[in-house]
């Protein structure tokens, strides 16, 4: 490769490219909204009837889509698989899940590593894990 090449490349400089939300389908945004806005205290920064965004201007968001048709993941059973989770850090596994619980929460029977995380499910039925080593 020639010097002028090289030196083309390298002052063209790469498009910006920042992370600004993971978006989760449901059936109801706002209930999905609520619960993950309660949770992680996040206030809604953008809302029409079929999308809502949670978030701090600056920062990174979480969405939530209408979807037509959505059919909740059945995790642990494979024949709905979930195709994303969120992992949320706590400091205390036993507090945060009783007050996940209690906002709209649910607790599956199966639980890989109760000890060092727990998966619930929320409201529209996304597996999610709460864990002290986040």
């Amino acid at each position: 490769m020639s010097t002028e090449t090289t030196s083309a490349s390298a002052s063209t400089s790469a498009p910006a490219i920042r992370y600004a939300a993971v978006t989760f389908d449901c059936p109801d945004p706002a209930e999905l909204a609520r619960f993950y806005g309660s949770a992680l205290d996040l206030p809604v920064a953008y809302s029409s009837e079929d999308f809502i965004l949670l978030g701090q201007e600056g920062s990174p968001g979480l969405g939530f889509s209408r979807l037509a048709g959505y059919r909740r993941p059945t995790w642990p059973d494979p024949s709905q698989e979930k195709r994303a989770h969120i992992d949320l850090g706590v400091d205390d596994l036993d507090t945060a899940q009783a007050r996940l619980l209690a906002l709209g929460a649910t607790e599956p029977a199966e639980q890989p590593q109760p000890d060092r995380w727990r998966v619930l499910l929320d409201p529209a039925g996304h597996p999610f894990c709460i864990s002290t080593l986040v």
